[in-house]
């Protein structure tokens, strides 16, 4: 075969295809899942280090707002926290003071019973009197009144020292909590990007003032791209979600390019055509918009049209 007649038969071919391609079911234009990064804290931008078309890894920090305000006023709350111990009261030095108190009375009241124990066999040979065991007896009474005396205020002094000491240290659990959310602030002075991407719009710069909630700066995933379509009610029937579709994307002036695509959403709802969409039955008046997504080598780009064929292989 010479290289005319190849020719010839690579033109019938690009002419069948041309005439093939040229019937779409549906057209539309590729997006990107983007996702806008706001600031989670007021204060003075000191780095941002991110440029447009740069790829940026899920969870890795890319700036930083200014943390001193929050960084000093979580000091402060730690600073009170720790002073709370010194504001404790310490019952050990008064309770032993006691305790040694009831220890001499103890004594007292072994030496009273050994002298009741003498006096009660000195009555009973009537060497004693009455009277004196009965004094002996008054005296053992008494001292055990006064053992329970300190017994009691050793109590008192425990129990009065740790409801004071448990008031003043239910302090320390809202200024933990305080010291906990401060802290949360201070994390959210770091500026954390949130998906694996490239960023397609930089809002802000290092040095500028920002708030919580403004944006920084836009991201997206252009691994994947949806091509958003439109289809009429005629067509709904033909389509299902999780189908495989064929997409087609200009490649020159009359060549189209291939690439898989699977229909991943079909709106519940009707709307008007669009005006730059064209569809199957241009007749149509309300129409349904799908997104097929498409894997993206690189060669799709955000706002380029694209065509569906949903049984085109």
């Amino acid at each position: 075969m010479n290289a005319r007649t190849i020719a010839a038969f690579s033109l019938i071919f690009l002419t069948a295809c041309n005439r093939h391609h040229n019937k779409f079911d549906a057209s539309g234009t590729f997006e990107a899942d983007e996702v806008i990064v706001s600031a989670s804290a007021n204060g003075k931008i000191l780095a941002l280090d991110i440029d447009e078309g740069s790829r940026i890894a899920k969870d890795s920090v890319v700036g930083l707002v200014d943390p001193t305000d929050i960084s000093l006023q979580k000091q402060q709350v730690q600073a009170s926290i720790e002073a709370l111990n010194e504001k404790t009261s310490d019952a050990t030095p008064q309770i032993k003071m006691l305790q040694d108190q009831l220890k001499v009375q103890q004594t007292q009241l072994d030496n009273l019973l050994h002298e009741q124990a003498r006096i009660e066999n000195l009555v009973k040979e009537d060497a004693a009197t009455k009277k004196q065991l009965d004094d002996i007896n008054f005296q053992i009474e008494s001292a055990k009144k006064q053992m329970n005396v300190t017994l009691q205020q050793i109590n008192v002094q425990r129990n009065n020292v740790a409801t004071q000491n448990r008031g003043i240290l239910s302090e320390g659990k809202p200024l933990q909590k305080r010291a906990e959310q401060l802290q949360e602030l201070l994390n959210k002075t770091n500026i954390t990007n949130p998906i694996n991407g490239t960023v397609i719009t930089k809002y802000a710069e290092t040095g500028e003032i920002t708030s919580n909630g403004k944006p920084l700066y836009k991201i997206a995933d252009l691994s994947a791209l949806n091509l958003r379509a439109y289809v009429t009610g005629d067509q709904l029937p033909q389509i299902r979600l999780g189908q495989q579709v064929t997409v087609f994307v200009d490649s020159g002036a009359k060549n189209y390019r291939k690439l898989p695509g699977t229909i991943t959403w079909v709106s519940d709802k009707a709307e008007f055509t669009p005006k730059t969409i064209q569809t199957k039955d241009e007749r149509a008046n309300l129409v349904y918009a799908i997104k097929v997504k498409v894997k993206n080598d690189g060669y799709l780009k955000i706002g380029m049209y694209g065509e569906v064929g949903f049984n085109q292989q």
